[in-house]
């Protein structure tokens, strides 16, 4: 087995993938700094051939070759480090840690110059330190920054330039004075069924091993049946890792049990309460040098604090998805980006109103942040428990927003960001939704004044487009996940297993709910189906509405049948049809969504029903979780759902 090819392999296969595994001890100890504490590397290039080596350094003039850990400039050339990876993210440091000062160090050949950029909130660039060479060779630069006129904003790089001779430049970094102690972090990687995915991040993991100072364990949390351990190149990366890597096999408890594990088992092996576990999603591209940046904030953060790293969009890496983002508890919205905040930018485009590069100068304080990075102190566990078990969705803003009123803030650094698939080519209608709505409303009900009436007119006013879009199955999805909630706390004890196979029963009911191939659409010849576009927004919404209603209700359409694009979508284009063949957001298929009238009628009266139990009953169920609260997110909850 794979473990004896490698001893640091914590874990022994489960039986049949169900039985759980306990990860083998290990002390996680805070350590003397061993000079200073490197914040970042200055990089040119990414970890992958499909990034751009612009979001790491730009040729501004002339001719430079850029590789991963240098650069060499031709004469005449320049080169800015003024880019997504290659800006120091000034601001934050100076509000949130005690660092007072940074310096750039690199190894340099040859001649020119180099200077250190900054900006202010609003963009406007300065220097602040320079240094000439002449004829070096492999000499060593220093420049320091003071981090002391960047609150509002505003950032710091590193720009290159010759003039007559060539100069190379290797070995950027930038560093800050070192705290007293280091705090051990752990890196947890929790996956199902994504075994390649997961390799590969352990493979660049490995592969940068000796600049990750401060990363000193990595737990992969395997729920799945494709393991991990399968694959023929585990046993090669496991020996690189060496006694770092703790693999655990476990029963599939969503992403809130994968996660969950690496807290779990940091907390019953750490000395001290001074530690890290950085979350990390198994299907992301990474970028190593995010464990340097997430770490390194941590350490020099004034308070404990939650730190995230930031997505961009792997089919198009040079968006970045959101600069910070908060959730509106009460109306369940969740991913909002925050005032000033970029939202799905490209990073190597121009802001459209100011001409400007699309640079996130302002800083900003988000709500939550994303779990496909994220780093959790163990002293926020020690104040206030572990993640709640919801399988999965919400678990990370309900967690900040808990955080939070502890007095943990959450932070979403820039620059320190990973690849993740883009959200918009996943389709809303789908199994998770179930998990996104009982899980919201349960947030909602722990961490926001629980609005009844607000919450039952938002939800009243998604079943009505779901009803009049002929997404049926969406319908009973959404009323399955007031039903669950109004169960009350006892729907999370078995940590979301049996909601996950139930709900998959329940929209198996439903055709519209499948993806069919654009030429194989059942009972429809694919010649058949011509594409009809939709009309523009409607600027009586509700006067529309009515008028769809009604129409719904007395069976009259205005086209048998018609394609609609995934982006024309909308209540008010599909309820014109009697049958529509739209296309799913993954751009990998079609839904056929038929009208039913039975079948409206009935998901309507069940919807009224439950909505109005919530009306009724929501404040005394809110109640029931909050009192449940300490008990479902303490450790001996997650002992009994791991079976140990």
């Amino acid at each position: 087995m794979p473990g004896k090819a490698a001893p640091a392999t914590a874990s022994k296969p489960a039986d049949n993938g169900t039985a759980p595994d306990a990860a083998e001890h290990v002390a996680l100890t805070e350590r003397a700094p061993q000079g200073r504490l490197l914040a970042q590397r200055g990089l040119y290039a990414g970890p992958s051939d499909l990034v751009s080596k612009d979001l790491y350094a730009q040729v501004v003039t002339g001719v430079a070759l850029r590789r991963r850990s240098g650069v060499t400039l031709e004469p005449a050339a320049t080169v800015s480090g003024n880019t997504y990876f290659g800006r120091f993210p000034a601001s934050y440091w100076q509000r949130w840690t005690t660092a007072g000062q940074v310096r750039v160090e690199a190894t340099v050949t040859g001649s020119g110059l180099l200077t250190v950029g900054a900006s202010d909130a609003e963009g406007e660039s300065r220097i602040v330190a320079a240094q000439s060479v002449q004829g070096v060779r492999g000499a060593t630069v220093t420049l320091d920054a003071k981090l002391d006129k960047f609150l509002d904003g505003g950032a710091l790089w590193l720009d290159l330039s010759t003039e007559a001779e060539q100069l190379t430049v290797e070995n950027v970094r930038w560093t800050v004075e070192p705290p007293e102690r280091i705090r051990p972090t752990a890196v947890t990687i929790c996956t199902m069924n994504r075994a390649d995915d997961c390799l590969g991040n352990l493979r660049a993991l490995a592969g940068d091993l000796s600049s990750l100072e401060t990363l000193d364990a990595i737990y992969v949390a395997d729920q799945g049946t494709d393991t991990v351990e399968s694959r023929e190149g585990f046993a090669e990366v496991a020996a690189q890792l060496g006694e770092k890597l703790h693999y655990i096999r476990q029963p599939n408890l969503g992403g809130a049990g994968g996660f969950t594990r690496g807290l779990y088992e940091v907390a019953g092996s750490t000395e001290t309460e001074h530690a890290n576990v950085l979350f990390m999603d198994d299907d992301v591209l990474l970028e190593p040098d995010l464990v340097i940046r997430l770490t390194a904030f941590s350490n020099r953060a004034a308070n404990p604090l939650i730190v995230g790293g930031q997505m961009l969009n792997l089919l198009h890496p040079n968006q970045l998805h959101v600069g910070a983002e908060y959730a509106r508890l009460n109306t369940l919205e969740p991913g909002q980006p925050v005032e000033h905040s970029l939202s799905t930018a490209d990073l190597l485009g121009v802001d459209e109103e100011t001409g400007k590069p699309n640079r996130q100068e302002r800083r900003l304080d988000a709500g939550y942040n994303g779990w496909w990075s994220c780093l959790i102190p163990y002293e926020v566990v020690k104040e206030v428990g572990y993640p709640l078990p919801y399988f999965f969705q919400w678990d990370d803003a309900e967690y900040s927003y808990r955080a939070r009123a502890h007095g943990f803030p959450t932070v979403t650094l820039p620059g320190a960001g990973v690849w993740h698939a883009d959200f918009h080519w996943k389709d809303w209608d789908e199994w998770h939704r179930y998990f996104n709505l009982r899980n919201s409303i349960i947030t909602a009900a722990l961490h926001s004044p629980f609005n009844v009436n607000l919450l039952t007119r938002v939800l009243v006013a998604q079943l009505v487009r779901y009803l009049l879009g002929m997404q049926y199955g969406l319908s009973a999805t959404l009323i399955k996940a007031v039903e669950d909630f109004l169960e009350g706390p006892e729907i999370l004890r078995d940590g979301g297993v049996a909601a996950m196979q139930e709900i998959r029963r329940l929209r198996d009911q439903y055709p519209e709910t499948k993806r069919h191939p654009a030429t194989d659409v059942p009972g429809i010849a694919s010649s058949d189906i011509g594409i009809i576009n939709t009309a523009p927004r409607p600027s009586l919404q509700r006067v529309v509405l009515l008028k769809r209603v009604l129409d719904r209700l007395f069976g009259r359409h205005r086209f048998g049948l018609g394609a609609i694009p995934s982006d024309e979508a909308h209540w008010w284009h599909v309820s014109l049809f009697e049958t529509a063949v739209v296309t799913d957001a993954s751009q990998e298929g079609v839904r056929v969504r038929r009208y039913d009238r039975q079948r409206m009628f009935d998901l309507a009266r069940q919807g009224a029903k439950v909505l109005q139990r919530l009306r009724r009953e929501g404040p005394a169920v809110r109640e029931r979780y909050r009192r449940a609260l300490p008990e479902l997110s303490s450790r001996e909850n997650w002992t009994r759902l791991y079976g140990l």
